[in-house]
């Protein structure tokens, strides 16, 4: 007789340790819940609520029927590589070539793969706080070690400089962070980020990983890069891709633009695991990066119309702590005044106990903050419609005034 080994036993460690991704875990509850016939307006998911435009849909069409349906180099097609390295130096003053770009299965590959190929075991990878739910996970798989540095919500949770000086140690191999900021919508000036360069560029073996997939999505200043001072250029590897400044989520292409050396080793994982992204997705990425933007300059006005609007509609209720984003199409306000509060049935212990009554009494799907690095705030995504966001924000508010 056999007895069934246990999960743990059965699994990597690395599996074991690793935790479900949390803006997923919430919408995956409010599916379920709307499957049983609820209606749930869902404010998890970091994706634009617009259609991929027609011309880039199209290029996609001609793709197919002209059957371009075959393996390409791991990196990309060339057409593609060389438009994102023009796209780079027009815009953001990055002294890159086709060489220097390598495409990739989404942003989130694009990530992991620069991780893997720099981060040995016990290297300390700097991180900036609130973070993006996927950065510690895939540090742990690396085996790294992250090291969090705070920004506060009273500066807009931007990073002070001196703390990151103060975070800095022999084991120090990157740092990483993300401007316009998920969860945040923090978006960091050309002299914020000159000061972060300046404190880096002396240690000659830390290397900066700038996560910029909302650069499109930017309401109140010009978009700065990092890799485009001169002192750190060379040891800057820039994130981007299609998803949120072109309503691309599915298709599933992001790029880094690093030194060829970090480009070549991101090949060389990428070549292992899942060769290049999909040969017609790579054609549509084409055609939106050489197209006409204007739709992105839309969809960026609708954003900063609906910030405006939840900001408007939660400012008479001064027990959620806000502030006003920059960027990207999240707020992410302190609610740790309802910690300790219930409404008889309902004890509220923690942010995650708030997005879980708000969903089960209110019907309104939030992210809790822990898995952002910031135990008393919740993300709201306003990536939906104005009349989902003014039922939505009406919802939480009758719910939480049952609070005590």
């Amino acid at each position: 007789m056999t007895t069934q080994t246990p999960q743990a036993h059965i699994l990597s460690q690395r599996v074991v340790e690793l935790h479900e991704s949390q803006t997923l875990e919430m919408a995956a509850k409010a599916r379920q819940l709307k499957a049983q016939g609820f209606d749930v307006i869902n404010l998890t998911l970091g994706e634009p609520d617009f259609n991929t435009p027609e011309y880039i849909k199209e290029a996609a069409k001609k793709a197919i029927d002209e059957n371009f349906s075959f393996y390409t180099p791991v990196p990309a097609i060339l057409e593609l590589r060389e438009a994102i390295a023009a796209k780079l130096r027009r815009d953001n003053q990055l002294d890159v070539k086709a060489e220097n770009i390598v495409v990739s299965t989404g942003a989130k590959q694009s990530l992991i793969n620069t991780i893997l190929a720099l981060i040995n075991p016990g290297d300390e990878v700097i991180v900036f706080a609130p973070y993006w739910v996927s950065y510690i996970p895939m540090i742990q798989l690396a085996q790294g070690k992250a090291v969090i540095v705070e920004g506060k919500i009273e500066n807009g949770f931007k990073v002070n400089p001196q703390d990151l000086q103060n975070a800095i140690t022999p084991k120090t191999k990157a740092v990483i962070y993300s401007s316009p900021s998920n969860p945040t919508g923090t978006v960091y000036s050309k002299e914020e980020l000159k000061a972060f360069a300046d404190i880096l560029a002396p240690y000659e073996n830390i290397y900066i990983i700038a996560d910029e997939i909302y650069e499109y999505i930017t309401f109140e200043r010009n978009y700065w890069s990092i890799g485009a001072f001169e002192n750190v250029k060379n040891r800057t590897i820039t994130v981007n891709g299609f998803s949120k400044s072109f309503a691309m989520t599915g298709w599933r292409v992001g790029y880094i633009a690093a030194p060829k050396v970090i480009a070549d080793a991101c090949t060389k994982i990428q070549g292992q695991f899942t060769s290049a992204t999909c040969s017609i997705a790579q054609k549509a990425a084409l055609a939106a990066i050489t197209g006409d933007i204007s739709f992105t300059q839309e969809m960026k006005k609708a954003y900063l119309r609906r910030r405006d609007l939840v900001l408007d509609l939660l400012k008479d209720t001064p027990t959620i702590k806000t502030y006003v984003p920059q960027g990207a199409f999240y707020l992410f306000p302190d609610v740790s005044y309802y910690f300790g509060k219930s409404d008889g049935k309902t004890t509220i212990r923690n942010a995650y106990d708030l997005c879980m009554y708000l969903l089960n009494e209110a019907y309104v799907a939030l992210v809790d903050g822990e898995g952002f690095g910031a135990k008393n705030c919740i993300r709201i995504s306003f990536a939906a419609a104005d009349e989902k966001l003014v039922e939505g924000v009406k919802r939480m508010k009758e719910a939480l005034n049952r609070l005590k």
